[in-house]
């Protein structure tokens, strides 16, 4: 595999110039399925937002659509579902569409970015300095250190795998916001102050986090969407349970989209504490202010809203709660 990548980084040794506006070649066919639309959709925030439709005429449909490219884009025939992640290119490009899987059997032809792209994901996330050190220039880098990385990394190194993507990715959105995010994580360091918000529970009054910090309040950020999240409550619940009593509170923010799915996961998962949302999914106002780029997560903090610990999951959660409560 670590010739394969290699390989790619050869065929992407031209310099990739800033995105720049341009008129799509994309055409393709639909496989598995009969539907009268594909959805061409934009990724922005880890969300996609249908930008052009187009009709599918005996299993064929074709997009001329101007857009910003090279890019990450979405191709699907259900805008409510998770669309093909295709990276697009000012070539023209093929696509075998099949629904299967998640359309994990569609095929790409014509795109070297998507070529990159596969060969990073079946090599299982190899280790982000390298893979930039050998793609400098492509697009993908900057995504896939901003999408699969940006939650596991230091903001020191956040900002050192920056350095190494080439000048012509700096301006791109996804440098520009991992640069946001660093500063924002600056911040949140432990023994630094954790930020205030405001924001509506279920019944749709305001929650102020200032107001609520007893003990130790953890500010627990999940979804009722969210599988791990779901896995994790239990013993969220649990610790909830044993420490509740000792001075252990919790503020729930949620990441959902639809009021009525955040309100039955609090139901089923039997959640009975403060819970706020602002029902943004990903655009999240709370989720961006504590740098938020995966759920679950959570920060632990103390009565004069000073962060003490965060990511607690599993026993580590137990265990630090144990330590400052069973004195």
């Amino acid at each position: 595999m670590k010739k394969i990548l290699a390989g790619f980084a050869l065929l992407l040794g031209v310099a990739q110039t800033q995105a720049q506006e341009s008129n799509l070649k994309l055409k393709g066919t639909v496989a598995d399925t009969v539907v009268s639309y594909v959805y061409l959709q934009k990724f922005h925030n880890k969300m996609f937002t249908t930008i052009d439709s187009a009709k599918v005429k005996d299993g064929n449909f074709s997009f001329k659509t101007k857009v910003k490219i090279p890019e990450l884009y979405g191709l699907s025939v259900n805008t409510e579902e998770s669309p093909l992640y295709i990276f697009l290119e000012k070539s023209p490009i093929n696509v075998k569409l099949s629904t299967k899987k998640y359309y994990s059997a569609s095929v790409v032809e014509g795109s070297e970015s998507q070529n990159l792209f596969d060969a990073y994901r079946k090599a299982k996330d190899p280790e982000i300095s390298k893979f930039i050190t050998e793609n400098p220039k492509s697009i993908v880098s900057a995504y896939v250190l901003y999408r699969n990385w940006s939650y596991r990394l230091t903001p020191e190194q956040i900002t050192g795998n920056i350095a190494l993507l080439d000048k012509s990715l700096q301006n791109t959105t996804y440098v520009k916001e991992l640069k946001e995010l660093v500063t924002v994580l600056d911040g949140l360091a432990v023994g630094k102050k954790a930020p205030d918000f405001t924001a509506n529970d279920p019944q749709g009054k305001a929650v102020r986090l200032s107001e609520n910090l007893k003990g130790y309040t953890l500010v627990d950020f999940w979804a009722s969407w969210c599988g791990p999240c779901r896995r994790e409550n239990p013993n969220v619940v649990a610790a909830y349970r044993e420490f509740h009593d000792k001075g252990f509170n919790i503020v729930g923010v949620s990441l959902d989209k639809k009021k009525e799915n955040w309100i039955k996961g609090i139901q089923e998962d039997n959640l009975s504490w403060l819970h706020v949302s602002d029902l943004l999914f990903w655009n999240s106002a709370v989720a961006k202010l504590y740098g938020v780029r995966a759920i679950p997560g959570n920060y632990l903090v103390d009565s004069k809203g000073i962060i003490v610990a965060k990511n607690l999951h599993g026993e580590e959660l137990q265990t630090t709660l144990k330590s400052l409560l069973n004195k």
